[in-house]
């Protein structure tokens, strides 16, 4: 069974940056993060597909703040998150899935789930 190492997370006051982890056995095909709230839907953050360019996607509320990338030769998974916001407070998780981003992370179907890191944003 994959095991996906969540890390990173803490308590940042607004406008300041954290980097989350997520390691892994070996990088599947997609990966990205997801995010929830309590009592809210999950929110899926950002994707990056496997390939030349590694094409990525963000959800609207994190673009041009938040950038996914990965280590190759690390088998690891990051999330740079720039000018947080309050509203990005939340339990961030790693996905992982070995099917095309369209036929997974994209469709809210991950095979393999982190266990969580918690960020907090305080105004």
């Amino acid at each position: 069974q994959e095991q996906l190492v969540d890390s990173g997370g803490g308590s940042v006051q607004s406008g300041g940056s954290l980097r989350l982890s997520c390691a892994a056995t070996y990088l599947r095909y997609c990966m990205g993060w997801f995010r929830q709230v309590p009592g809210k839907a999950r929110e899926r953050v950002a994707t990056i597909q496997m390939g030349v360019g590694g094409r990525t996607s963000y959800a609207d509320s994190v673009k041009d703040r938040f950038t996914i990338s990965q280590d190759i030769a690390k088998n690891t998974l990051y999330l740079q998150m720039n000018s947080l916001k309050p509203e990005d407070t939340a339990m961030y998780y790693c996905a992982a899935d070995q099917r095309p981003c369209e036929e997974s992370l994209l469709r809210e179907a991950a095979q393999h789930w982190g266990q969580g890191t918690q960020v907090t944003v305080s105004s």
